[in-house]
């Protein structure tokens, strides 16, 4: 990453902001015998330890000046002993949502004399799909599919939600959100699901409670450019009769028709790929900005792949976590 900190040497002036999406790959996940031996065998193992890749995240985000930083798989004492108190002394403020069934989860960061936090309105799936009245359409739909409704149930996805007020003018307000998808490579109903109660929350949020606010939508999503969640995302609708519907064979199929009120957009385009594994690479990660509001200034530009692959595949002694920081700077239209 140190190329990519010749381009955020500094941080953004007043108007423009600069956003990070980044998994950063939890420590429940990189130091089981399945990852050192299947997942990442190329990897050295001592470039797997906890203390060796959270230096390195460290530094590594620091060095991006950001304004605004979502990351994803974040162990809760990483965040708490770590993250928190390095990304601070560069003046950084720090939220945390925990995945319930997982020791891992959603972290928001923002620079304080950018921005104040004005409210949160964190969410996991399951719980707001069953109790919260914003979903009841979903919710009814989704009753005619047992199968898939129990799925969507089953996952301990959550979303983050925090609304920000500008320090310098209380008029400018953004919302930001931050996600973790399901992950399985089958699993593109659930995601589409999952997505539509994230649509609907922001909804609410940026239409009811904050009229007319701006969003900024980070995360890993598990889905490729060629999906139906990045499709759904994008375009604002979605079709009964997409094959994501069936991306778990016939017995799984649910077929309904899902729209949005956003114009948003892939800030970072489609990279060739933003998670490269030896086994996978692809476009899983997004930061997706209302299109009314912002535009895009520039990218930071991703890693060569000669330096991705300088290890074989990541991570690596060199790299921290199996994705790559997603980085731009946006300004305010």
């Amino acid at each position: 990453f140190d190329a990519r900190h010749l381009y955020t040497a500094r941080v953004c002036p007043a108007g423009r902001l600069r956003a990070v999406s980044y998994n950063i790959l939890a420590d429940a996940y990189a130091q089981t015998e399945f990852s050192r031996t299947v997942l990442y065998p190329y990897c050295a193992p001592y470039a797997l330890e906890l203390d060796y890749r959270q230096n390195l995240l460290k530094k590594e985000l620091a060095g991006y000046s950001a304004d605004l930083i979502c990351l994803q798989e974040v162990d809760k004492a990483v965040f708490a002993d770590s993250l928190a108190p390095a990304l601070d002394a560069f003046g950084l403020e720090g939220l945390f949502k925990i995945k319930e069934k997982q020791h891992e989860g959603l972290a928001t960061f923002y620079r304080r004399d950018k921005f104040g936090l004005l409210s949160r309105h964190d969410i996991a799936f399951s719980e707001a799909l069953l109790s919260d009245p914003v979903h009841r359409q979903l919710r009814e739909k989704l009753a005619e599919y047992p199968l898939v409704q129990e799925k969507v149930l089953q996952r301990s996805s959550v979303l983050q939600v925090s609304v920000l007020q500008s320090a310098t003018d209380p008029s400018r307000k953004i919302c930001v959100a931050n996600t973790h998808l399901y992950w399985h490579p089958k699993g593109g109903n659930i995601r589409l699901i999952q997505i539509a109660i994230a649509l609907s929350h922001i909804k609410h949020i940026a239409c009811d409670l904050y009229p007319s606010i701006p969003i900024i939508f980070c995360g890993d999503f598990n889905s490729t450019p060629s999906s139906g969640t990045y499709s759904f995302i994008n375009s604002g609708s979605i079709a009964e009769d997409h094959e994501d519907w069936v991306s778990n064979g016939e017995e799984e199929r649910c077929n309904m028709p899902l729209s949005h009120p956003f114009k948003l957009q892939s800030a970072c385009g489609e990279p060739a790929y933003t998670n490269y594994v030896g086994g996978f690479h692809g476009c899983l990660d997004y930061i997706f900005i209302d299109k009314n509001a912002l535009e895009v200034e520039q990218v930071i530009p991703l890693p060569s792949h000669e330096e991705v692959t300088t290890h074989q595949a990541l991570p690596s002694v060199s790299h921290p976590s199996d994705h790559i920081a997603l980085i731009c700077d946006l300004k305010w239209k």
